[in-house]
């Protein structure tokens, strides 16, 4: 069993606040010098491989910022380990399953209903290797650096201190916000990210566990974008299947993707009561 010490600021919530002020400085930082570089080149557009490299290469130095400064703080603000965020793979190997696929089942009954209704059409499949793998790498980065940051250390942190509903909620605010700076955002898509906040969010206030948030997140973006063809929350990559989209933004999501649309919160909603009514049956909440 690890062994705890007294955290340098004891109020989970205080220490909480402290790393939001901190996270969003960083945020803020590379906001303010990527836009320069970020402005000479359209992100991912569809023969843009450079593009998609140098987004990746820009939101892997601010994630490693991010992770070196979450390491600083759980080492000496939090005096625990970083492993403690919930990165233990023995006996949550099934939940990073249930993640995984649970994420392309929302994804898969989403597109068979536009298919169905006609709204969009895959046209074509191109399989280019090169962008592909550097999707990979991006979608990995993305799920692992937003997951170690709201589920893993300020959701971890706010269960300390109040209300485990609570504390979901309010991260799963937390994390739409910081999403509103994303292309084509709107207010609707804003609230679907925090409907995703919550679920991603469900397994962690039972488990203290990473890894159903991050597979389920990888596959959301991953199979969303690289391989279905939608834009990714307002960003456009390349794609596997090219989609012909003939229906209306509020079902199809429009430039924002599958995020943007109706159909998205109201899958959302039901995956929300299945897990939560999975994850009462089986857990107890975990101890912190």
């Amino acid at each position: 069993m690890e062994a705890t010490h007294t955290p340098v600021i004891k109020q989970g919530w205080i220490r909480a606040v402290v790393y939001v002020m901190v996270i969003s400085l960083i945020v803020y930082t590379f906001q303010v010098f990527g836009d320069e570089i970020m402005n000479q080149f359209k992100v991912g557009t569809e023969s843009g491989d450079g593009s998609i490299l140098n987004f990746g290469i820009l939101y892997g130095l601010m994630g490693l910022t991010i992770f070196i400064t979450t390491w600083l703080m759980r080492r000496f603000i939090d005096r625990r380990s970083f492993q403690s965020l919930g990165f233990s793979w023995n006996g949550y190997s099934n939940e990073a399953g249930l993640g995984f696929f649970g994420a392309l089942a929302i994804l898969g009954i989403g597109s068979l209903i536009l298919v169905a209704t006609g709204y969009i059409s895959f046209i074509s499949a191109t399989f280019n290797i090169n962008p592909l793998l550097l999707e990979v790498m991006m979608m990995i980065i993305v799920a692992f650096v937003e997951e170690l940051l709201f589920r893993g250390y300020i959701l971890n942190n706010l269960l300390q201190s109040i209300n485990k509903w609570v504390a979901l909620a309010i991260s799963a605010v937390l994390f739409a916000l910081f999403h509103e700076a994303n292309p084509d955002v709107t207010v609707f898509a804003i609230v679907n990210i925090l409907l995703a906040g919550i679920l991603l969010g469900l397994n962690y206030i039972f488990t203290k566990n990473l890894w159903f948030g991050i597979c389920f997140h990888f596959a959301w973006n991953y199979f969303q974008g690289p391989v279905l063809g939608y834009d990714v929350s307002g960003l456009k990559l390349t794609s596997i299947l090219q989609q012909t989209v003939t229906g209306p933004e509020v079902w199809t999501g429009g430039p924002f993707g599958f995020e943007g649309s109706l159909l998205c919160p109201l899958l959302f909603v039901v995956a929300i009561a299945i897990f939560a009514f999975l994850f009462l049956k089986r857990y107890q909440p975990a101890a912190v």
